[in-house]
C-alpha cells in the first residue's frame, strides 16, 4: 500500500483515538427504553439493554423473561426513526444540508443521512438527542485503523475501498469549508461549529453500521420511497445469520407507518435480540459494520480477468497451451457475451459465496479451454455459467476449467504476505483491537481460497473417477 494512503487512514485518527467500542458519547446517556415509550413507542416488558457477554458486539438489547413467537417486541411510531429528507426539511430546514448531500456518491449513502445527524448532535435542543447520545463515541471500521493496521488487511479490494472512502472524507471535508465558511449564523447547519474529516467519519460509520433501508412516505400514486433511516433502540438488535427476530413495518394509519421488531421464534431469557443485517461479503461487515464473522457463507474474493494470469494459471493446471490472450473469433464472441471484452467490460470476478466460481468466470473457462465450437454452442450461457451442470463440454475440459480456477487460488494465495498458521499465531498475542480485526479478516480471506481450492480438488478426484470407469467399460 502506498504511503499516500497510510497518510490518509491517520489523517481521520488524530481527533478522536481509538477507545473502547463500547463508550458512548455521554457517560450517563437518558434512559434510550423510556424516550421510546415517552413517544408513543412499545417496548415488550422483558426487554433490557446490556453489554455483550464476551464483548464482541459492545452493547445489545437482552430478554430477561421468555418471550413467545409472533410477539411484538419494539414498535416506533414514524416520527422517532431519524432519517433525511423529511417533508419539512426541503423547505424549512437548511437547505445548505440539502446542497452538501447532493455531493455525496449514492455509493456512500451513509454520509448523507450522517449529516442529518451531525446536525442534530450539534442542535441544543435535539428531538433525537436521548438518541444520539446513546450512540458510541468510536467506530472500529477501518478508516480508523492506525495505519499499521490497514496494510495488515493485506487485501487489495478492501484496501482500495478504504483508500477510497478516506479520500472521499478528507475531499469532503475541505468542500463543507468552502460552503459554509461564509454562513451566517443562524444559517449554518451545525450551530456554527467546525466539521472535520473525524466528525464526517464518525457520521457516516455510525449510520452506515446502523440505518436500515425501509419504505419510507408514500409517493403521489400510492407507491412508498425506499429510505435508509435510523431507528433508536432497534438498532441495538446485534447480528446473526440465524436470528431470532425480524423487522416489519405495519401502517397503522394513514399518516403513521410503524416500524416493528418482532420474535421469529421463541426467544428464551438471557438471549439476545438477533437480527440478519443480510448476505454480505466480509469487506462489507468490516467496512460499514467493523466486525468479522467467521466462516462468513456470503463471503467472496474478488479476482481480475486478465488474460495473461488465466494463461499462466492454466499451463500450471496442466493446460499445454492456453489462448486465453488469443481466444478464437467464436469464443471473444462468448467473452463478450460474458461481459469479458469489450470498452464497457466488467472485468471483477468472484470466487466463493453461493456461486464457488462465478458463472461468468466458469462459463468463459469452459469455453476457452474448448476447442470444439460446436460442443460449445449447443450449450446455452446459463448452461455454461453452472458449476451443477456438470461437463457440459466433457470432462477433460471441465478438469481443465476446474484445475485453472485452483491455480489461480494459489496465485491469490501468494499475493498475502503471510500464511493462515502466522495470522493464527499472531492472534494468541496481546494485539491491538484493530489489529485484531485485521487478522481476522485476512484469516477469513485465505480459509475461503483454502475452501474453494478443497471443494473444486474434490470434484476433479470425482470426474477423472468418473472417467476412468467409463474407460474401464
Amino acid at each position: 500500500m502506498s504511503t499516500k494512503m497510510i497518510l490518509m487512514a491517520n489523517s481521520l485518527t488524530h481527533v478522536r483515538p481509538f477507545t473502547c467500542t463500547t463508550s458512548r458519547l455521554v457517560q450517563q446517556p437518558p434512559d434510550l427504553i423510556k424516550w421510546v415509550k415517552t413517544e408513543g413507542g412499545f417496548v415488550h416488558k422483558s426487554i433490557k439493554i446490556a453489554q455483550d457477554a464476551d464483548d464482541s458486539f459492545g452493547f445489545g438489547l437482552v430478554a430477561s423473561q421468555d418471550i413467545p413467537k409472533g410477539s411484538d417486541i419494539i414498535a416506533l411510531p414514524q416520527h422517532v426513526p431519524l432519517k433525511f429528507g423529511s417533508e419539512s426539511e426541503a423547505e424549512n430546514s437548511h437547505s445548505c444540508l440539502v446542497k452538501l448531500a447532493q455531493h455525496v456518491p449514492e455509493e456512500l449513502w451513509a454520509m448523507k443521512l450522517g449529516l442529518k445527524l451531525l446536525q442534530e448532535r450539534a442542535t441544543k435542543v435535539s428531538f433525537w438527542w436521548p438518541y444520539i447520545s446513546n450512540l458510541p463515541e468510536t467506530y472500529t471500521v477501518p478508516i480508523f485503523f492506525p495505519g499499521e493496521d490497514i496494510k495488515n488487511l493485506q487485501y487489495a479490494p478492501l484496501l482500495y475501498q478504504v483508500n477510497k472512502r478516506c479520500r472521499f472524507l478528507l475531499e469532503f471535508e475541505k468542500l463543507l469549508k468552502r460552503e459554509l465558511e461564509n454562513l451566517k449564523p443562524d444559517d449554518h447547519p451545525f450551530g456554527g461549529q467546525d466539521v472535520d474529516s473525524s466528525a464526517l467519519g464518525w457520521a457516516m460509520s455510525a449510520v452506515s453500521s446502523r440505518a436500515f433501508r425501509l419504505y419510507g412516505s408514500k409517493r403521489p400514486g400510492g407507491t412508498r420511497s425506499n429510505v435508509p433511516m435510523m431507528l433508536p433502540l432497534i438498532d441495538m438488535c446485534n447480528h446473526s445469520f440465524d436470528p431470532n427476530a425480524e423487522i416489519v413495518q405495519e401502517e397503522e394509519n394513514s399518516n403513521n407507518m410503524l416500524v416493528k421488531v418482532v420474535a421469529g421464534r421463541e426467544i428464551k431469557q438471557n438471549d439476545q435480540l438477533l437480527l440478519n443485517y443480510g448476505g454480505l461479503s466480509s469487506d462489507l461487515f468490516l467496512l460499514d459494520y467493523g466486525f468479522v464473522i467467521p466462516s462468513n457463507p456470503y463471503d467472496c474474493i474478488e479476482l481480475k480477468y486478465d488474460a495473461a494470469l488465466l494463461d499462466a494459471a492454466s499451463m500450471a493446471a496442466g493446460v499445454s497451451s492456453p489462448n486465453f490472450s488469443s481466444p478464437s473469433p467464436w469464443q471473444q464472441e462468448i467473452l463478450s457475451h460474458l461481459n469479458l471484452v469489450g470498452p464497457n467490460s466488467d472485468l471483477k470476478v468472484t470466487l466463493g459465496g453461493g456461486e464457488l466460481v462465478e458463472g461468468r468466470l466458469l462459463a468463459a473457462l469452459r469455453a476457452v479451454l474448448s476447442s470444439d465450437e460446436s460442443a460449445v454452442k449447443q450449450h446455452n450461457l446459463k448452461a455454461l455459467k453452472s458449476l451443477t451442470v456438470e461437463a457440459p463440454l466433457g470432462i477433460s475440459t471441465e478438469v481443465s476449467a476446474l484445475r485453472t480456477v485452483v491455480a489461480l487460488c494459489v496465485i491469490a494465495l501468494g499475493h498475502f504476505p503471510t500464511k493462515i498458521m502466522e495470522d493464527e499465531s499472531l492472534l494468541k498475542q496481546n494485539v491491538s483491537p484493530t489489529t485484531e480485526l485485521a487478522l481476522q479478516f485476512r484469516i477469513q480471506k485465505k480459509s475461503l481460497i483454502v475452501d474453494v481450492m478443497k471443494d473444486l480438488s474434490k470434484r476433479v478426484k470425482l470426474l477423472l473417477a468418473k472417467e476412468s470407469c467409463t474407460h474401464l467399460e
